[in-house]
């Protein structure tokens, strides 16, 4: 297939169902995707695609179990792949993050406004289970797409990197705490991944310019390395998503989050 651009509006992956080497899936939940999903398009459940530690959560699961997934999935180291879910893409991204993270080679889009902005096109929609032809996925480790707590402690004091924190206000500030200890990571800005929705127009992102000044006005510029984070790397991967849409060339996620470094005693913290 030709390049597969990393957000897609639903004009144009309309024009690009019938392609068969295209690896559609659904983020929805299952009930949803049962009643009524994009032609072609898989389901897969979230929980597939994180771990969990308690209290750390959305933690990157091993490579056999990936392997095991995307294998079942279709989905090929080299299968372009779309993915949509149903909130404004946090479900969606993070399953692109995962496929980067677990070594995906091939082109992966989202898109845009996911199933709110189809179904608002009037396109067309069915309830029959997709028929899914397993393809061998290999797993390999993309460090370069992942921050762990210890790589973040020792840039903490390096300005070439700089981290967003994707929660709200409030969760940033420590005033609503859903960890051991609230606040956020000394010198992250906080850009809530709503900021990136544009709610009327069906959930689908705002305009590059309008983006690109949410990240600038913050000092999130290109030349730096870029970790987003959030209380487990859900919103966060919306966030990391767009960042590689707006060519971003070093952008990382934490999976585990706030919900990793909160509940860790000895990590530094801020907060207001």
């Amino acid at each position: 297939m030709d390049t597969l651009p990393q957000l897609l509006a639903p004009a144009e992956l309309a024009d690009r169902l019938g392609d068969p080497d295209l690896r559609l899936v659904d983020l929805t939940p299952a009930e949803h995707h049962a009643e009524a999903h994009l032609p072609g398009a898989v389901h897969l459940d979230y929980g597939a695609i994180v771990a969990q530690r308690p209290p750390v959560m959305g933690l990157l699961p091993d490579g056999e179990h990936l392997e095991r997934v995307f294998s079942e999935l279709g989905i090929a180291p080299d299968t372009p792949v779309v993915a949509y879910d149903h909130e404004g893409g946090g479900r969606a991204a993070r399953l692109l993050w995962t496929l980067e993270a677990a070594g995906h080679r091939g082109p992966r889009a989202l898109l845009d406004g996911g199933i709110h902005a189809w179904r608002a096109e009037g396109r067309p929609t069915e309830a029959t289970a997709t028929r899914i032809e397993p393809r061998r996925f290999r797993y390999q480790t993309n460090e370069a797409v992942i921050a762990d707590r210890d790589y973040i402690l020792a840039h903490l004091d390096d300005p070439r990197v700089i981290l967003v924190d994707a929660r709200s206000p409030a969760e940033y500030a420590g005033i609503d705490v859903r960890a051991a200890r609230g606040g956020h990571i000394p010198g992250a800005v906080n850009l809530d991944w709503v900021e990136c929705i544009d709610r009327n127009r069906d959930l689908r992102l705002k305009s590059e310019l309008t983006l690109r000044q949410l990240f600038q006005t913050r000092g999130v510029t290109p030349e730096k390395t870029v970790i987003t984070y959030c209380q487990t790397h859900h919103r966060s991967a919306l966030v990391y998503w767009v960042l590689k849409i707006l060519g971003y060339p070093r952008v990382k996620g934490y999976p585990g989050s706030w919900s990793d470094w909160g509940n860790a005693l000895d990590t530094p913290i801020e907060q207001g």
